[in-house]
C-alpha cells in the first residue's frame, strides 16, 4: 500500500489542502507526518485539524514544540509567528476543539519506527532540531558518518524544507537526479527527505510531498494559490510579510 509522507507544512492551509487532493486522487490510504504542522503561516488551526483527521501519526517539529513550550533561538519573525500560533489555539472557543488540539500536540512523539525505517522530524542524533543539510556531505563528513551509524536502512527526515536523498557515500541526490524516483538498494543506507509542503526552501515554489512504495520512493510537486497565502500573511499583523513573500521564490 502506497504512503503518503508529508511534512513542513507550516499553517499553510491552501499548500496542503492541494497535497490532500493529489494524496486522495493517487489512491494513498496512508498518510505519515514528519512535524512542524503549524508556524509560520495563517492558518494553524485548520491544519492542525486536517492532520489530526487525515495523518496515521505526525511527529514533534521544533515549531509544534515551540508553540507548546518556548520559540528557543528562533529569530524575530519565527518566535512572534510562534506567539501568534499559541494565541489562536488558545482562543479557540469550543473548549473540547480546544482541548483536542493541545492534547494531539502534547503527544507529538520524537521518533518513530514504521516501515522498516526511523522517521524522526530532524535527524537520528537530535530529533527535533538538528539539520542536515545537502552540503554536509562535502563540509561535514564526520557529521553525516555519525548520523548513518543511528539509522539501521533508511531514515525519512524532514526540517529543512529541502527535498532530496542522502546515501552513506555519503552524497546528497535531488530529485531532479533521480528522475523524481529513488529506488531503494540492499548495499545502501539512505536518508530521505520529502520537502516542504508549505514552505519549501529548495528554489522551486510548489508544494513537495513523498509516495513510499515498497522498493522505491516517488517526489511529487504541486502548484498551489501561493498569492493567496501572501494575502493571509499581510492580514495578520505578527507574521512577517517575508514569510508570505519567501514562497514566491521557494526559499
Amino acid at each position: 500500500m502506497p504512503t503518503a509522507i508529508i511534512s513542513d507544512i507550516h499553517a499553510n492551509l491552501d499548500a496542503l489542502t492541494v497535497v490532500l487532493a493529489d494524496i486522495d486522487r493517487r489512491g494513498c490510504d496512508r498518510i505519515h507526518c514528519l512535524g512542524d504542522i503549524i508556524g509560520y503561516g495563517p492558518n494553524p488551526c485548520e491544519c492542525l485539524d486536517l492532520v489530526i483527521d487525515r495523518c496515521d501519526w505526525s511527529l514533534m517539529g521544533n515549531h509544534d514544540f515551540a508553540v507548546l513550550f518556548e520559540p528557543t533561538s528562533f529569530n524575530a519573525s519565527a518566535e512572534s509567528a510562534a506567539f501568534w500560533t499559541r494565541r489562536q489555539l488558545e482562543n479557540e472557543s469550543n473548549a473540547d476543539v480546544r482541548r483536542k488540539r493541545w492534547e494531539y500536540l502534547g503527544n507529538l512523539k520524537m521518533r518513530q519506527t514504521a516501515h522498516e525505517a526511523l522517521w524522526v522530524h530532524a535527524s537520528p542524533r537530535r530529533p527535533i532540531n538538528e539539520y542536515i543539510f545537502p552540503d554536509d556531505v562535502i563540509t561535514a563528513p564526520g557529521k553525516m558518518n555519525s548520523i548513518f551509524e543511528r539509522i539501521g536502512k533508511r531514515c525519512f527526515v524532514g526540517h529543512t524544507h529541502v527535498t532530496g536523498v542522502f546515501t552513506n557515500e555519503p552524497d546528497f541526490y535531488p530529485p531532479a537526479d533521480l528522475d523524481g524516483v529513488y529506488k531503494f538498494r540492499d548495499d545502501e543506507k539512505c536518508i530521505v527527505n520529502p520537502g516542504s509542503v508549505g514552505q519549501p526552501r529548495d528554489r522551486d515554489p510548489r508544494a513537495s510531498y513523498a509516495i513510499l512504495h515498497d522498493d522505491r520512493v516517488e517526489f511529487v510537486r504541486l502548484e498551489y494559490p501561493i498569492q493567496t497565502v501572501i494575502e493571509k500573511v499581510k492580514k495578520v499583523p505578527e507574521l512577517s510579510d517575508f514569510l508570505g513573500m519567501r514562497l514566491l521564490e521557494g526559499r
